[in-house]
């Protein structure tokens, strides 16, 4: 005899495609959405995580003038926008650099990855910056919950290669706005999004269809009629179109894309990442984060977190800035070409830059001195791209060392606000905290203004 479906088993199996989130939930606010009326304006966000913390002094803003324990041993090369220079192991954005936007004089106060993470994603200060999750919602699922019954109805709202960023999540709002995750490597052959695997075997068997169809009503008629899933009547054969759908399967089958293509974002997982967030925000994704470490490639290190005792600074650069030059100025390239620039918005961002000051020490692994840098939130780089902003601008300065934004400070919340901004979210908005107490989506800053 079958065991009797409980509530449990009813809202794990609603959750199969979209990480927590019940297929009854997400169409109900769909379809209250619609009702209202609201306007539906289709715009959508890459983030490009660096997690670990990328040396501003070593990709966009380096210091050629400064001392050799500060400037390193990379140079500036000239990119196609005049005044704007940066690294020389950094050729191919170089070439777009009338496409994006530095901004260079970004900083905050938290020096650790898990905080200064929580920081820069919730606009909130920490309240345990050594929590791997972030105390306020950050920017996916804050996302996710703004925009749910607002886009597209066969394409998860937030998506990314991880369940959360180390020192970010949904906070109080739950489990129930993380992300689709696609955690496999997009460059392996065999790679395959196991969450849409029912898609392909219920499409081209109508009495499977039909009999989940049948079996889902009898799990209805089992629970109880709480408020989360008082609308599933309406909405079950919804779900089905959504698990059993093409679009979803299509966007994420990244063997559609040429070879050329994909060459050209590089044969490598960030590569391959970045040229999946395109396929996905062109479907119809919302948000998407993908992050940037363990690329897979000879001499590179797991993440950007170059302490002199993880590895050896000048070599790591060499190892990682091409790959990540490749990826980065391939989805820039392709955006434009690809007529997504005014609806797509591109974030490459870590959550704070490095030491100005070069602070040698013995590798763990060398045993030997070797060059580093440290965690330093005082000062970072942003890239952002698309967007329908003017690009070709840098924005703000650091001073002649690096230290310390020197024109235009800015907060990590102008950045977040931009961002809500441009996906039609009011950043005054309320959500609640961990305590229950309603709390604005940021607690203070305003958009960018050049980037609007």
């Amino acid at each position: 005899m079958k065991p009797k479906p409980t509530r449990r088993s009813f809202l794990e199996a609603g959750s199969l495609l979209l990480g927590g989130l019940t297929l009854p939930d997400l169409f109900r606010a769909r379809s209250r959405a619609a009702e209202a009326g609201r306007p539906v304006r289709h715009t959508s966000v890459i983030l490009i995580w660096l997690q670990g913390g990328p040396s501003h002094m070593d990709t966009y803003d380096l210091k050629p003038a400064a001392p050799l324990e500060y400037r390193g041993d990379v140079s500036p090369i000239q990119t196609a926008v005049e005044g704007m220079d940066i690294c020389e192991l950094l050729p191919r954005h170089a070439q777009v650099a009338d496409r994006f936007n530095l901004i260079r004089s970004i900083s905050h106060g938290f020096a650790n990855h898990a905080g200064g993470a929580g920081r820069f994603l919730s606009g909130y200060n920490p309240l345990k910056p050594l929590d791997p999750l972030a105390q306020f919602p950050c920017l996916g699922p804050v996302v996710s919950k703004m925009l749910q019954g607002k886009r597209d109805p066969d394409m998860p709202v937030y998506v990314a290669d991880s369940r959360n960023v180390y020192g970010g999540g949904a906070a109080a709002l739950g489990s129930a706005y993380l992300p689709f995750v696609v955690g496999a490597d997009p460059n392996a052959a065999s790679f395959k999004v196991n969450n849409l695997a029912l898609a392909g075997d219920l499409r081209t068997r109508l009495d499977d269809r039909s009999a989940l169809l049948r079996a889902i009503d009898g799990l209805r008629r089992d629970v109880d009629h709480q408020d989360n899933i008082a609308s599933l009547d309406q909405f079950n054969q919804q779900a089905i179109n959504l698990l059993t759908g093409e679009k979803a399967v299509r966007a994420f089958d990244i063997n559609q894309e040429d070879q050329a293509t994909r060459d050209r974002y590089g044969r490598h997982k960030w590569g391959q990442r970045a040229l999946l967030a395109r396929r996905l925000v062109e479907a119809g994704v919302s948000f998407v984060t993908m992050q940037m470490q363990n690329p897979s490639i000879p001499g590179g290190i797991g993440n950007w977190d170059i302490h002199a005792v993880n590895g050896h600074l000048y070599d790591d650069n060499r190892a990682r800035l091409p790959v990540f030059d490749n990826a980065i100025a391939a989805l820039v390239e392709d955006l434009y070409q690809r007529g997504l620039d005014e609806q797509v918005m591109l974030v490459v961002a870590g959550e704070f830059g490095r030491t100005p000051r070069i602070n040698p020490q013995k590798g763990t692994t060398s045993k030997v001195i070797q060059p580093g840098r440290d965690h330093y939130p005082g000062a970072m780089s942003v890239l952002v791209s698309g967007g329908g902003m003017r690009t070709g601008q840098v924005i703000g300065s650091t001073n002649d060392k690096g230290e310390h934004p020197q024109d235009r400070p800015l907060d990590p919340n102008n950045l977040l606000a931009t961002i809500y901004t441009h996906l039609g979210i009011d950043y005054r908005e309320m959500v609640p905290d961990l305590s229950g107490r309603p709390v604005p989506l940021i607690p203070d800053g305003e958009p960018i203004q050049e980037l609007l």
